[in-house]
């Protein structure tokens, strides 16, 4: 089996080609990716020479190489996008050209190259915002709300991956999965950003009270979770992916890691809260449990571990990462 993989040098997707060729010798792969900020070709070392792996440098938005890079593959798994809402509201451009453009354009081509599975991954985001100290969360059945740039484009997405199945009748699959975290994850990102700023001796910038919750999904159960969409999914289907049971505030995911790094809370910097910042995300994945028997194999806590000791050992890797623009843009978003 031949697989097109978008945004296949960034952190999620890095990690799903890593874990597919691993599992499936014999199935090749085609990495789409256009190298934006977040994009790195260190997390893919180990299989670079592979002749089971090709990597292909353009953007998802450009027609011609789309349809080149299609023909003969039988599956696309979509993870290309520009993910991060403080960067979407400095600047919300690159969100729609992207997440919506780009989508488009891979439709498109994947329609006329007759693609036998086109998997778009999402996120919770699209739901907006839940209240904090409750029992909701998001469903399917859940209405789409977006409250930020980067949301609305993704929500824009996944309407439009919905669209061309029904009016097209082209083979999708959608999941829309929680926050994300472990190895090569850009640190910008909360868990990344402050395990870094405490291996070089800084304090970590927390939002606001510090008591917005996220559902957090390590990142090796979300590609185990498409794999089993990808193989046993219903087409047309959206799953929803999500790693807690229970609420954890950001504040103590920080104070979480501050102890398993032996530091104290005098590391916490409280910063000016974002705009539009959502409360709260919370996800009900009893469905993709009931259906693929799929369930999170890390607890937090376990993740939290891995994650922190993987930085730990690949100093060299972040500290290339956390510098030039990625410092600039640090300075200005955290002042």
């Amino acid at each position: 089996m031949k697989v097109l993989v978008t945004g296949g040098a960034g952190f999620i997707g890095s990690n799903f080609i890593l874990y597919w060729l691993k599992k499936y010798t014999r199935d090749e792969i085609i990495n789409l990716d256009k190298l934006t900020y977040a994009g790195n070709l260190e997390n893919l070392k180990t299989i670079e020479n592979s002749k089971n792996y090709q990597f292909v440098k353009g953007d998802i938005v450009n027609k011609k190489l789309v349809d080149k890079v299609m023909k003969g593959v039988d599956m696309v798994v979509h993870f290309a996008a520009e993910s991060h809402v403080d960067r979407s509201i400095l600047d919300p451009a690159p969100f729609v050209k992207t997440n919506v453009e780009g989508t488009y354009v891979l439709l498109e081509a994947a329609l006329k190259n007759k693609i036998k599975r086109f998997h778009h991954v999402s996120t919770d985001e699209v739901f907006g915002a839940l209240p904090l100290h409750t029992e909701e969360k998001f469903n399917p059945q859940t209405a789409y709300n977006p409250h930020s740039p980067y949301s609305a484009s993704k929500a824009g997405s996944d309407h439009l991956v919905r669209a061309y199945h029904t009016t097209y009748d082209l083979p999708i699959t959608i999941s829309n999965c929680s926050n994300n975290y472990g190895p090569y994850q850009f640190p910008e990102k909360l868990i990344p950003l402050a395990v870094t700023n405490l291996l070089e001796g800084k304090k970590v910038p927390v939002y606001g009270d510090g008591l917005y919750v996220r559902d957090w999904l390590y990142v090796e159960d979300h590609v185990r979770a498409i794999d089993l969409i990808l193989h046993k999914g219903k087409v047309g289907k959206t799953y929803l992916v999500g790693g807690l049971t229970d609420d954890i505030p950001n504040r103590q995911v920080v104070e979480e890691i501050l102890k398993i790094m032996g530091k104290g809370e005098n590391f916490i910097e409280y910063v000016k809260d974002r705009p539009g910042h959502d409360r709260r995300y919370s996800i009900d994945w009893s469905e993709i449990k009931k259906e693929l028997g799929w369930q999170p194999k890390h607890s937090f806590k376990e993740g939290l571990k891995k994650t922190i000791e993987w930085y730990i050992k690949n100093k060299d890797w972040w500290q290339r990462v956390k510098s030039g623009s990625y410092k600039a843009y640090y300075k200005k978003q955290y002042k």
